[in-house]
């Protein structure tokens, strides 16, 4: 083999492994870059993490908040009702009492009536015989 083949190919190789070399150094730049940035999506992701268990808790918090409230307003609103309920009744009392009342009054109305029916009926008499007795008189 010639001398200068050799040198050409050496030539070759010594650019080759310059070349490989660069790209070795590249690929462990890359290599370091992506591991600085795993490491940080680490952080983000643990940081996500967190904010998620935070978000959750607050939302449980809320929730239950608010579950309160709402069974605080049905207590509320159940009492009201109730006492709806009993003011009606009383209403209801009430006018049984009143239509009690108005039964008396047309109970009593009716017993005035049949008392001045027996009083015009017993003037009816009267006025009858009073008047027999001017007719007799007349004829007489």
């Amino acid at each position: 083999m010639p001398s200068d083949e050799l040198e050409n190919r050496v030539s070759a190789l010594e650019n080759q492994v310059r070349d490989l070399s660069g790209r070795v150094r590249a690929a462990e730049q890359d290599a370091a870059a992506a591991r600085v940035l795993a490491g940080g999506a680490d952080r983000d992701v643990s940081e996500i993490r967190t904010e998620i268990r935070d978000f959750r808790q607050a939302t449980m918090a809320s929730f239950n908040a608010l579950r309160e409230d709402m069974l605080d307003f049905r207590a509320y609103v159940d009492g009201r009702f109730a006492q709806v309920e009993t003011g009606f009744a009383q209403v209801e009392t009430a006018f049984a009492k009143v239509e009690t009342g108005f039964a008396k009054v047309d109970s009593g109305f009716a017993a005035i009536r049949g008392r001045l029916d027996a009083a015009a009926a017993g003037q009816r008499q009267i006025v009858e015989l009073i008047q027999t007795v001017i007719d007799d008189r007349r004829h007489d």
